[in-house]
């Protein structure tokens, strides 16, 4: 895994920092601010476990167990049997990236000072982190309150050098032959590390930042699309212009509407049927109100970055140690905002989604085409061209309406009571992340389908950036022609929207044409 830049951390992370040791492999740093913290939390948590006063966490049960006053001598047992007792997630492992984001918010909560950990067990967590060991994280286990316990107590099994791990090859392996690798010792737990490593909402935040990188990225990409059919279905430009959206002033259908309007500019397509001639009064709602849906998105992520920069501010932990040495129960776990805006996400992911496909059945039909072949197939009846892509799109539509119901909603309870209200905050992160991946299917197939509706208009020629977009398509793709195998163009397409490679084109296209900045 390739060291691309070290990350210090301490204090408040940004989300840009989030995603580069989750996804590009930075490395990380413990401050030596930090360190200091730590080595200070950790004299209060000494002494309040030298002292006879029963403190939850350091001297007793946890949970509905809390009453339970555990003696000295039991005390590195009780941590060592949380830790085991809840790793408790049953299902497939999730991803790479998100458990490498897991592991780093709560290796940043952990330098806050406020958890009471001692500076050895950090740099362990670093120290994995850096080594490229992944453990195995199942599925199901979160409820998103007392924080992502089950996900995080994997991640404190292997500290122990227990459980399974994925290694910097992605070989999966003992725990403990990884740390061996890797020189890395196992810990042994003091009072209130296990409880310190398992009680945070790291898991769903992390899921929410790698969320938000990624939706930057496909509402950028939705208003590329959207420009393409409008362009492909003979549509105006007009109704993008810049007063026409003053009057109705959200940041989010701004910037849309001038990515749009920045992507016709200069088509020949759009100018063919600007004069009097044309009888085309209005546009279909999901060519001409593009701007409204792509923004209202837009507005929401910028929301939705307002409560990741919060809770990347926050440390996540119950009990908490405090300046004065005093260690205070508190709620602060309860995942709720985050949960809230993970939710909140999945709701306009599902309508630019909606509106996208729409758009391609219009380019299919002959009825709303304006002149395109049925299907734009290469013979119409021989040929069936795009017509189960958009079958394609329309279940995946589909699947993202399910998906938007929210999860936030469905609190169940656990714990004998205890905890009785839950934020199912890892839920939604989850079904979060499928919704990112079907929106990313459902613009690829915009992405295609609008590609060869272009073609098909020549002589005419679209305008300098779409035809960008439609000249890295063929890069992967062949233009229109009889019928062939489309599941792999559409993953061409889904990869060239994945990795980044069309926005690329997008940015170097608008610079040159000096538009839809």
């Amino acid at each position: 895994m390739p060291d691309t830049a070290q990350v210090e951390v301490d204090g408040p992370l940004s989300r840009k920092w989030v995603v580069a040791v989750a996804r590009e492999g930075a490395t990380v740093r413990l401050s030596e601010a930090a360190d200091k913290r730590l080595r200070a939390a950790r004299e209060h948590v000494d002494a309040l476990a030298a002292g006879t006063v029963p403190t939850y966490g350091v001297s007793t049960g946890f949970g509905a167990l809390a009453t339970r006053h555990i003696p000295p001598r039991s005390r590195a047992a009780l941590q060592r049997s949380l830790i085991r007792s809840h790793a408790a997630g049953a299902g497939p492992a999730v991803e790479r990236e998100v458990v490498r984001a897991l592991m780093l918010l709560r290796l940043r909560t952990l330098a806050t000072g406020h958890t009471g950990v001692r500076p050895e067990t950090a740099h362990a967590l670093a120290a994995l982190l850096n080594a490229g060991i992944v453990p195995v994280v199942p599925e199901f286990g979160s409820l998103g309150c007392s924080g992502d316990l089950a996900p995080l107590a994997a991640i404190g099994l292997a500290l122990l050098g227990e459980g399974e791990v994925l290694d910097a090859q992605g070989v999966r392996r003992p725990a403990a032959e990884a740390l061996r690798a890797n020189g890395i010792e196992a810990v042994v737990l003091a009072e209130k590390e296990g409880l310190a490593l398992t009680n945070g909402t790291d898991g769903m935040l992390g899921m929410l930042v790698l969320a938000l990188a990624d939706l930057h990225r496909l509402l950028d990409v939705a208003d590329l699309t959207a420009a393409m059919s409008v362009e492909a279905l003979l549509g105006t430009d007009r109704v993008f212009a810049a007063d026409l959206q003053a009057l109705r002033p959200h940041p989010g259908q701004a910037r849309s509407a001038e990515r749009i309007r920045g992507a016709l500019a200069g088509s020949e397509i759009v100018a063919s049927h600007r004069g009097p001639d044309c009888n085309r009064v209005q546009d279909a709602y999901s060519l001409r109100c593009a701007p409204q849906v792509h923004g209202a998105a837009r507005d929401t992520v910028a929301y939705a970055e307002t409560v990741a920069d919060r809770e990347l501010a926050s440390a996540i932990d119950n009990p908490v140690v405090l300046a004065d040495g005093r260690l205070e129960s508190n709620g602060n776990f309860h995942g709720a905002p985050v949960a809230y805006v993970l939710d909140f996400l999945a709701v306009p992911i599902a309508d630019v989604a909606s509106m996208a496909e729409r758009r391609t059945d219009r380019m299919l039909d002959t009825a709303r085409s304006h002149g395109l072949p049925a299907f734009l197939a290469a013979d119409p009846g021989v040929d069936s061209g795009h017509m189960i892509a958009q079958y394609t799109q329309a279940g995946v539509v589909s699947e993202l309406k399910r998906l938007a119901v929210p999860a936030s909603v469905d609190s169940i309870p656990s714990s004998a009571m205890q905890e009785d209200h839950v934020s199912m905050g890892w839920s939604a992160a989850r079904k979060l992340r499928r919704a990112v991946d079907g929106l990313t299917t459902v613009l690829a197939i915009e992405y295609l389908t609008a590609a060869r509706a272009l073609d098909l208009r020549a002589p005419l020629r679209p305008g300098p950036v779409t035809a960008a977009a439609v000249a890295l398509l063929r890069t992967v793709v062949p233009g229109p022609g009889p019928d062939r195998h489309l599941a792999p163009e559409i993953a061409a397409a889904e990869e060239l929207i994945r990795s980044g490679a069309l926005n690329g084109v997008l940015a170097h296209s608008f610079a040159e044409s000096g538009s839809g900045r």
